[in-house]
């Protein structure tokens, strides 16, 4: 077991180490800097040193954008647990204050039930008018401190309610949080798995169409390999706003996983799917990437496409299976096209085994 002091000694050596990259590296000493490299003193977090140590040795530095990016998709969304775990914790807080003051009133409710019950055998019994007055005074201030307690009470009842209501919208916030694919923006796999469900029940009990786009980066690993996962990265980013900007309405964007998207179109026949699709394909093909530590130019990026559309009777796996062959098709085919499932190239991958 460690103890304080071993713990002590270890965080101040990590926190020495931090600052010592800043200095050798000549970064800003801003917090998110240190959290950066503090985080890599741990080891807790593999990927973020991997990618930290791949990209010094490729590049012998590392700009502040390339800081900026490391923190934007490997740090961000790990906070989200931590910040559910202090709402939660101020929402028991919140209620455990709650029912203090409830307990209190309560507990003044019976003092008063009991000052009315003893009035009233008082009243019964009494004799003369300063026996009245006497106990008419106890009521009026029993009463008057029952009221006291009464305004206390609503006061306390609606500034929790004002409290948890604030909490349930963070609560709110760090839910959608928890849909989102940090790096691009666009809902994560889980998101879309809870989408397209709904989206395909809709579908079979409206008999609406509803299709179903599956993008692949074309060449992404040789984008890793020959230019580091920061520009593999930034090759993500690119593609999911071109989805971003292309979807409207109900349109569902996804980042499926890996360098695989995916946008379930309700209420769109095929053919406009596959409007749909090639205007997602030109729009990634129409920008250049540019690496963003030297300006460099790096070329194109080009994605195939699967389009499969809601067939009577299918389930949400069916359709997927259909718009998955349909973007290996595609790729089979060389690669940067659209192919649906009414496309011969669809039969023919289906039979054959992708290049």
């Amino acid at each position: 077991m460690v103890n304080a002091l071993d713990e002590h000694e270890r965080t101040i050596g990590f926190g020495e180490f931090a600052l010592g990259q800043i200095r050798a590296l000549r970064h800003s000493a801003n917090p998110r800097n240190y959290e950066i490299w503090y985080v890599y003193a741990t080891g807790y977090n593999t990927q973020l040193n991997e990618i930290l140590n791949e990209t010094i040795a490729r590049n012998g530095e590392l700009s502040q954008a390339e800081l900026d990016q490391l923190y934007e998709s490997y740090l961000t969304h790990l906070k989200t647990s931590d910040r559910i775990d202090k709402v939660g914790a101020r929402v028991v807080g919140e209620i455990d204050d709650l029912v203090g003051t409830i307990s209190d009133a309560l507990g003044r409710t019976a003092s008063y039930d009991a000052s009315l019950a003893g009035a009233d055998q008082k009243l019964a019994s009494a004799t003369s008018r300063e026996q009245l007055v006497d106990i008419i005074e106890a009521l009026a201030h029993s009463t008057k401190q029952m009221r006291e307690t009464n305004r206390m009470l609503e006061q306390r009842l609606t500034l929790s309610k004002d409290e948890i209501s604030g909490l349930q919208q963070s609560l709110e916030a760090i839910r959608a949080e928890s849909l989102t694919d940090p790096l691009t923006g666009l809902g994560n796999r889980k998101y879309f798995d809870r989408m397209i469900e709904m989206a395909v029940e809709g579908g079979l009990t409206s008999n609406q169409p509803l299709s179903l786009l599956m993008f692949d980066i074309d060449h992404f690993k040789s984008f890793n390999d020959s230019f580091g996962h920061l520009t593999g990265d930034q090759v993500l980013r690119l593609v999911g706003m071109s989805l971003k900007n292309a979807i409207k309405g109900q349109d569902i964007a996804a980042r499926y996983g890996g360098e695989e998207f995916a946008v379930v179109l309700p209420n769109t026949p095929l053919r406009q799917a596959l409007t749909v699709a090639d205007q997602i394909r030109r729009a990634v093909t129409a920008r250049e990437l540019k690496k963003k530590s030297t300006g460099e130019i790096l070329g194109r990026v080009t994605i195939s496409v699967g389009v499969s559309m809601l067939r009577p009777g299918d389930d949400t796996d069916a359709l997927i299976e259909r718009a998955d062959a349909c973007l290996y098709a595609a790729k089979r085919s060389g690669r940067n096209r659209v192919i649906c499932e009414s496309d011969p190239e669809f039969a023919a991958a289906t039979r054959g085994q992708v290049a």
